[in-house]
Protein backbone atom coordinates (compact mmCIF):
# COMPACT_ATOMS: atom_id res chain seq x y z
CA UNK A 1 0.00 0.00 0.00
CA UNK A 2 1.42 3.43 -1.22
CA UNK A 3 2.06 6.00 1.64
CA UNK A 4 -0.60 8.58 0.37
CA UNK A 5 -3.19 5.33 -0.15
CA UNK A 6 -2.49 4.45 4.06
CA UNK A 7 -3.02 8.44 4.45
CA UNK A 8 -6.34 8.98 2.35
CA UNK A 9 -7.57 5.66 3.44
CA UNK A 10 -6.86 6.49 7.56
CA UNK A 11 -8.25 10.04 7.26
CA UNK A 12 -11.27 8.97 5.29
CA UNK A 13 -12.00 6.01 8.06
CA UNK A 14 -11.26 8.46 11.01
CA UNK A 15 -13.80 10.45 9.34
CA UNK A 16 -16.34 8.31 8.99
CA UNK A 17 -15.43 7.68 12.41
CA UNK A 18 -16.62 11.15 13.51
CA UNK A 19 -13.58 13.23 12.79
CA UNK A 20 -14.47 16.17 11.33
CA UNK A 21 -10.78 17.11 11.59
CA UNK A 22 -9.99 14.03 9.57
CA UNK A 23 -12.14 15.08 6.88
CA UNK A 24 -10.81 18.09 6.21
CA UNK A 25 -7.47 17.14 5.85
CA UNK A 26 -8.93 14.18 3.70
CA UNK A 27 -10.39 16.41 1.81
CA UNK A 28 -7.50 19.14 1.36
CA UNK A 29 -5.05 16.30 0.59
CA UNK A 30 -7.63 14.66 -2.45
CA UNK A 31 -8.37 17.67 -3.67
CA UNK A 32 -4.24 18.21 -4.89
CA UNK A 33 -4.46 15.03 -6.23
CA UNK A 34 -7.70 15.19 -8.10
CA UNK A 35 -6.40 18.97 -9.20
CA UNK A 36 -3.25 17.52 -10.81
CA UNK A 37 -5.03 14.46 -12.10
CA UNK A 38 -7.81 16.80 -13.96
CA UNK A 39 -5.16 18.94 -15.23
CA UNK A 40 -2.60 16.09 -16.47
CA UNK A 41 -5.96 14.13 -18.95
CA UNK A 42 -7.58 17.62 -19.54
CA UNK A 43 -4.23 19.64 -21.21
CA UNK A 44 -3.89 16.03 -22.99
CA UNK A 45 -7.52 16.00 -24.02
CA UNK A 46 -7.05 19.31 -25.68
CA UNK A 47 -8.41 21.30 -23.24
CA UNK A 48 -7.74 23.83 -21.25
CA UNK A 49 -6.47 23.15 -17.56
CA UNK A 50 -8.94 25.52 -15.80
CA UNK A 51 -11.50 23.36 -16.24
CA UNK A 52 -9.93 20.87 -13.44
CA UNK A 53 -10.77 23.23 -10.05
CA UNK A 54 -14.77 22.96 -11.72
CA UNK A 55 -13.98 19.38 -12.00
CA UNK A 56 -12.02 18.86 -8.64
CA UNK A 57 -15.33 20.74 -6.54
CA UNK A 58 -17.82 18.27 -8.15
CA UNK A 59 -15.97 14.81 -7.65
CA UNK A 60 -15.52 16.35 -3.87
CA UNK A 61 -19.46 16.69 -3.69
CA UNK A 62 -19.76 13.36 -5.13
CA UNK A 63 -17.23 12.03 -2.71
CA UNK A 64 -18.79 14.09 0.34
CA UNK A 65 -22.38 12.78 -0.86
CA UNK A 66 -21.46 8.98 -1.00
CA UNK A 67 -18.77 9.09 1.68
CA UNK A 68 -20.93 6.36 3.18
CA UNK A 69 -21.23 3.90 0.72
CA UNK A 70 -17.05 3.17 1.00
CA UNK A 71 -16.20 0.14 2.19
CA UNK A 72 -13.28 0.90 5.28
CA UNK A 73 -12.14 -2.51 4.03
CA UNK A 74 -11.19 -1.57 0.95
CA UNK A 75 -8.79 1.11 -0.61
CA UNK A 76 -9.55 4.00 -1.31
CA UNK A 77 -7.70 4.48 -4.17
CA UNK A 78 -10.06 2.75 -6.38
CA UNK A 79 -13.34 3.90 -5.27
CA UNK A 80 -11.89 7.79 -5.52
CA UNK A 81 -10.29 6.86 -9.26
CA UNK A 82 -13.72 5.49 -10.31
CA UNK A 83 -15.72 8.68 -9.39
CA UNK A 84 -12.90 11.24 -10.33
CA UNK A 85 -12.97 8.85 -14.21
CA UNK A 86 -16.62 9.09 -14.51
CA UNK A 87 -16.96 13.24 -13.48
CA UNK A 88 -14.18 13.16 -15.99
CA UNK A 89 -15.67 11.26 -19.29
CA UNK A 90 -19.21 12.70 -17.81
CA UNK A 91 -17.37 16.43 -18.11
CA UNK A 92 -15.85 15.92 -21.75
CA UNK A 93 -19.28 14.16 -23.12
CA UNK A 94 -21.26 17.12 -21.68
CA UNK A 95 -19.01 19.61 -23.16
CA UNK A 96 -18.82 18.27 -26.52
CA UNK A 97 -15.36 15.91 -26.04
CA UNK A 98 -14.02 13.09 -27.61
CA UNK A 99 -14.12 10.61 -24.82
CA UNK A 100 -11.70 8.98 -26.94
CA UNK A 101 -9.10 11.34 -25.72
CA UNK A 102 -8.91 10.26 -22.65
CA UNK A 103 -5.80 8.48 -21.86
CA UNK A 104 -5.65 4.88 -20.27
CA UNK A 105 -4.65 4.79 -16.45
CA UNK A 106 -5.01 3.30 -13.75
CA UNK A 107 -6.18 4.03 -10.02
CA UNK A 108 -2.17 4.75 -8.95
CA UNK A 109 -2.03 7.48 -11.31
CA UNK A 110 -4.32 9.24 -9.19
CA UNK A 111 -2.08 9.63 -5.83
CA UNK A 112 1.45 9.02 -7.91
CA UNK A 113 2.09 12.98 -8.12
CA UNK A 114 1.06 16.54 -6.44
CA UNK A 115 -0.47 19.58 -7.48
CA UNK A 116 2.07 20.50 -9.19
CA UNK A 117 2.89 17.37 -11.53
CA UNK A 118 0.50 16.64 -14.36
CA UNK A 119 -0.04 12.96 -14.48
CA UNK A 120 1.42 11.26 -17.33
CA UNK A 121 0.10 8.56 -19.67
CA UNK A 122 1.67 8.08 -23.26
CA UNK A 123 -1.82 5.71 -24.58
CA UNK A 124 -5.40 7.10 -25.18
CA UNK A 125 -8.37 4.41 -25.31
CA UNK A 126 -8.93 4.26 -28.67
CA UNK A 127 -5.93 3.41 -29.97
CA UNK A 128 -5.35 0.53 -27.50
CA UNK A 129 -8.59 -0.61 -28.17
CA UNK A 130 -8.03 -0.39 -32.32
CA UNK A 131 -5.72 -3.50 -31.37
CA UNK A 132 -8.37 -6.02 -30.28
CA UNK A 133 -10.72 -7.82 -32.17
CA UNK A 134 -14.61 -5.82 -32.57
CA UNK A 135 -16.17 -7.84 -30.27
CA UNK A 136 -13.63 -7.84 -27.43
CA UNK A 137 -13.43 -4.25 -28.51
CA UNK A 138 -17.03 -3.15 -27.91
CA UNK A 139 -17.41 -4.90 -25.18
CA UNK A 140 -14.46 -3.58 -22.99
CA UNK A 141 -15.81 0.36 -24.73
CA UNK A 142 -19.15 -0.39 -23.44
CA UNK A 143 -18.16 -1.80 -19.87
CA UNK A 144 -14.90 0.29 -18.73
CA UNK A 145 -15.38 4.02 -21.11
CA UNK A 146 -19.23 4.15 -20.90
CA UNK A 147 -19.90 2.94 -17.87
CA UNK A 148 -22.80 0.08 -18.93
CA UNK A 149 -23.58 -2.97 -16.40
CA UNK A 150 -22.56 -6.58 -17.79
CA UNK A 151 -26.31 -6.63 -18.78
CA UNK A 152 -26.33 -3.31 -20.46
CA UNK A 153 -23.45 -4.32 -22.38
CA UNK A 154 -25.12 -7.66 -23.19
CA UNK A 155 -28.14 -6.26 -24.35
CA UNK A 156 -26.41 -3.48 -26.63
CA UNK A 157 -24.37 -6.08 -28.40
CA UNK A 158 -26.61 -8.90 -28.98
CA UNK A 159 -23.89 -10.87 -26.88
CA UNK A 160 -24.67 -12.64 -23.13
CA UNK A 161 -23.61 -11.39 -20.15
CA UNK A 162 -21.07 -14.07 -20.07
CA UNK A 163 -19.81 -13.45 -23.57
CA UNK A 164 -19.25 -9.57 -22.52
CA UNK A 165 -17.52 -10.54 -19.31
CA UNK A 166 -15.18 -13.20 -21.54
CA UNK A 167 -14.47 -10.40 -23.90
CA UNK A 168 -13.70 -7.73 -21.56
CA UNK A 169 -11.21 -10.34 -19.15
CA UNK A 170 -9.59 -11.45 -22.66
CA UNK A 171 -9.66 -8.17 -24.36
CA UNK A 172 -7.40 -6.92 -21.16
CA UNK A 173 -5.51 -9.48 -20.68
CA UNK A 174 -4.38 -9.36 -24.40
CA UNK A 175 -3.79 -5.43 -24.16
CA UNK A 176 -1.94 -5.49 -20.61
CA UNK A 177 0.43 -8.39 -22.12
CA UNK A 178 0.71 -5.52 -25.11
CA UNK A 179 1.75 -3.45 -23.04
CA UNK A 180 3.68 -5.33 -20.97
CA UNK A 181 1.36 -4.87 -17.80
CA UNK A 182 -0.82 -7.57 -15.62
CA UNK A 183 -4.49 -8.13 -15.30
CA UNK A 184 -5.70 -10.31 -12.20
Amino acid sequence: MSPAERELRGLLVASLAGSAVDYRRFLERLGSHLRAYYKGKLVRSGRADTEAEELVQETLMVIHTRRHTYDVTQPVTPWIHAIARYKLIDHLRHTRSAAANVPVEDAGVLLVQGDHVAAESSLDVERLLALLPLKMRNAIRSTKVDGLSTAEAAARSGMSETAIKVSVHRGLKALAKRVGGTVR
